[in-house]
């Protein structure tokens, strides 16, 4: 079974990854000493119905008394509305500090979830079932929990690390190909800040399949949790690495009502306007861009910004992002395959260039 250690001392925790591993999900929680508590599921409606009974049969196995909670697949149920309302019916149910919160979803209920067990009874833990290409090579990993205000994504969380991720690649065959291939721009990006030789593997597996290796499950995994090692809170400028794409992604993102474009979606064009501003300030090849883009090309990604998503719309959102600090850009550039830095050089006209060079064909 391909196995990373996420590394944070009293913090740190295994993410196993093995087909068919959710069926054996109660016997590796309780591997984890989390034996004896109670289990709210978090889910939401749509990966209750596929994946909830085998993960509900595996915990009564294993002694637990699991009660299942769901909300309404998308991005608006990760809302402050939601949590508060997912809190007082864990209440209702029995729940209290000796529970334990399991996430089993995409990236929503993932953050949602991890949010919902950080504030109650004052932070309980939970483990991270992730179902989706997104929250498996990314989110349910490094701790960030958190929901959405109008203002934009994630600005309201908590850094709140799970106990334990399991990872069944066998639940990526129920998604929908629109919600399978979105996952990928984070598996480009991880590509492209830290490791150029994926790219290759990436181009070689074929998105129309949904048996997707263990082990490239696992590599990705492996960078998040390097990166969030050296910086847990992001606070020395390495973790925000991860961001790379996700500056003006998020922008994009928040410029249109929730679910409307999926977080992978928006990442693409993200990636495409950092591969542009990694060029003009980081000396980025052309050539090299192409590449990148091509890749994201190839998993049927987005790269043309809609003419209905207006600029200043996504930069009124830019500038209530968290990487903006004290008013300053904080930008991720490329300066070549496998190796990403953070500038302070980009400015809001660039920004705006970026933005506008979307609206042009590839």
């Amino acid at each position: 079974m391909p196995s990373v250690q996420v590394d944070l001392a009293d913090r740190a925790y295994p993410v196993l990854v093995e087909p068919g591993l959710l069926g054996q999900a109660g016997e590796a929680i309780c591997n984890a000493g989390l034996s004896g508590l109670r289990a709210a599921i978090l889910s939401d409606e749509t990966v209750a119905r596929l994946h909830s009974g085998a993960l509900i049969a595996s915990l009564e196995a294993a002694g637990f008394k699991p009660t299942l909670h769901t909300v309404a697949a998308g991005e608006a149920s990760k809302s402050m509305s939601q949590a508060e309302s997912l809190c007082r019916e864990m209440i209702r149910a029995g729940h209290d500090r000796k529970s334990l919160v399991i996430a089993l979803g995409g990236g929503v209920v993932g953050d949602l979830a991890g949010f919902v067990a950080s504030i109650f009874y004052r932070g309980i833990p939970f483990v991270q079932i992730p179902t989706t290409i997104v929250a498996q090579v990314d989110s349910s990993v490094g701790g960030k929990t958190g929901v959405n205000v109008g203002e934009g994504k994630n600005l309201i969380g908590v850094f709140h690390q799970p106990r334990l991720v399991l990872v069944d690649p066998e639940t990526l065959r129920t998604l929908p190909d629109r919600e399978f291939r979105e996952g990928f721009a984070e598996a480009i990006k991880h590509a492209a800040i830290r490791d150029a030789a994926m790219l290759d593997d990436l181009a070689a597996f074929d998105p129309a399949g949904r048996d997707v290796p263990a082990d490239l499950i696992a590599r990705n995994i492996a960078i998040k949790a390097r990166v969030v090692e050296a910086d847990e809170h992001e606070t020395l400028g390495i973790r925000a690495l991860l961001n790379f794409g996700h500056t003006i992604g998020h922008g994009i993102e928040a410029a249109v009502p929730y679910g409307e474009m999926l977080h992978g979606e928006a990442i693409s064009l993200g990636i495409r306007a950092a591969l542009f501003l990694s060029e003009r300030h980081a000396g980025f090849s052309a050539a090299d861009s192409a590449k990148v883009i091509r890749l994201l090309e190839f998993y049927h990604l987005p790269l043309v910004l809609p003419q209905s998503i207006a600029t200043e719309t996504i930069m009124e959102k830019l500038a209530k992002d968290k990487k903006f600090s004290a008013g300053a850009i904080r930008f991720v550039v490329l300066d070549a395959l496998g190796s990403a830095k953070v500038i302070n050089t980009v400015s809001a006209e660039d920004l705006r260039e970026a933005i506008e060079n979307l609206r042009g064909e590839v």
